[in-house]
């Protein structure tokens, strides 16, 4: 029973929280996909090598998974609001602080760690509250939400490639740092539900005694403090598959962005058109999430599915996109690439619900994103030794390819685990009503009858 606040449920005031869900999506998720534009500027500046300049991404990717957990453990003890405001002041505190330079050492620690810790304290809450806000619709919201991703990136790449050649790469970290504070803006709207019970979680009988749950959110949290940390999750069989997958996934989801400028440069292809080439991978990537979102609300495939097939599609796209020769082939290949991962995105935090409930939620979110976080962490570097061995940025994205190409192989077994388990589900169901007695048989049936009237 969620009392008054169940008519926002799907709709309401949910909306404006999708809404401010979709401006940090942008504020966070679009910078780290067009920092490729500051690879190479900032490997010439401090004269290291390719596998050096990627740490930087790959430890923004690594501390954004790892403070996944934290970042789910504040907002149960404090608010979704509350840890987004801080993580917008540590997004800006990083760029800001990125913007002295000093050596490669402090950009790993500044738009490396801090950049990577606004973004996970901004992020996570952000993704959460849109899935308690909506439930029917979650798939679509989630949707919405992150194509904020898409919709700022589309606009980023040639922004920021001007920021650079009007203020350098240093002045234009500090103006990214600016713009990054507009999350706690976003933060300040995300009103937490004042129900008693959260969505879709158990809530207490109606014949519990009034006032036993009457002191709130209070009371919700300590009821779910517990499972921020819920280390039984990796006994279940279904999410230790899906940790697998994301770990994989990682590991090849953030490789692309960081070598398709770098690899534009290589093919003799000038700075304005390869700035577009951002501009494109945001317009069909937005496009994707979109309509992958509004398909998977039509419930009609699985979305364990839905999510193989478009693993399958993007390892696919990766693999092709290194033959293309000139910025005609290179954009066409990068928009296959950008629209399949879009419709990835779309999905993949609804398939993580699906596995372990609305329940389990928040507890698996922080955890998927802890286990998730070594893939993020050490793909861009294994990436950029390959291109360093190889002399050429073709190969990170054969890497990336064939990474997916297996992370595929888990998602088909947790499909088929899922299914051998509803099968038995059902047959266990019609083994109990064979052996209930005729009159008890007939009851139930009655009462299964009204529930669907």
């Amino acid at each position: 029973m969620l009392g008054k606040e169940s008519n926002s449920l799907d709709g309401g005031y949910g909306w404006v929280v999708v809404v401010s869900a979709f401006v940090v999506m942008g504020l966070t998720a679009a910078v780290l996909k067009t920092f490729g534009l500051f690879f190479v500027e900032i490997q010439q500046h401090f004269d290291g090598l390719a596998s050096m300049t990627s740490w930087i991404t790959s430890i923004t990717i690594a501390i954004f998974h790892l403070g996944a957990p934290v970042a789910s453990s504040l907002c149960v003890k404090y608010t979704h609001r509350a840890v987004v405001i801080t993580g917008g002041v540590l997004a800006f505190s990083g760029m800001a602080l990125g913007f002295l330079g000093l050596n490669m050492v402090w950009m790993y620690a500044t738009t490396g760690f801090l950049q990577g810790l606004g973004i996970s304290f901004s992020w996570i809450p952000a993704i959460s509250i849109v899935s308690h806000y909506f439930s029917r619709k979650r798939a679509l919201a989630n949707a919405i939400a992150s194509a904020g991703e898409c919709a700022f990136a589309f606009t980023f790449g040639p922004f920021f490639q001007w920021l650079i050649g009007q203020y350098g790469w240093k002045g234009a970290l500090l103006i990214i740092g600016g713009l990054q504070l507009n999350i706690c803006v976003c933060g300040a709207l995300m009103r937490p539900l004042k129900s008693s019970c959260l969505p879709d979680t158990s809530c207490p009988d109606a014949e519990t005694p009034p006032g036993t749950w009457a002191s709130g959110r209070n009371n919700v949290k300590s009821l779910v403090t517990h499972k921020i940390f819920n280390w039984m999750l990796l006994r279940r069989l279904e999410f230790v598959l899906y940790a697998l997958f994301g770990i994989l996934a990682a590991m090849s989801f953030f490789i692309p962005p960081l070598f398709l400028v770098p690899l534009s440069y290589s093919l003799g292809i000038d700075e304005s058109w390869t700035a577009s080439l951002l501009s494109v991978l945001a317009l069909v990537d937005f496009a994707g999430r979109l309509l992958c979102g509004w398909y998977a609300n039509l419930h009609l495939t699985r979305t364990v599915h839905l999510l193989a097939m478009t693993i399958a599609l993007i390892s696919t796209s990766l693999m092709l996109l290194p033959l293309a020769n000139n910025y005609l082939s290179l954009a066409i290949f990068t928009g296959f690439y950008g629209f399949f991962f879009g419709t990835t995105v779309a999905i993949h935090i609804t398939v993580l619900a699906d596995v372990v409930g609305m329940s389990d939620f928040d507890s698996a979110l922080g955890l998927f994103m802890l286990i998730r976080s070594t893939g993020g962490f050490l793909g861009p570097p294994l990436a950029g030794l390959i291109v360093d061995m190889a002399g050429d940025y073709r190969a990170g994205f054969y890497m990336a390819g064939a990474i997916l190409i297996l992370s595929a192989v888990f998602l088909v077994i947790l499909d088929q685990l899922q299914q051998r388990q509803e099968k038995e589900n059902q047959t266990n169901t019609k083994s109990e009503k064979s052996m209930l007695p005729y009159p008890l048989l007939q009851n139930r049936r009655y009462q299964e009858h009204d529930v669907v009237e």
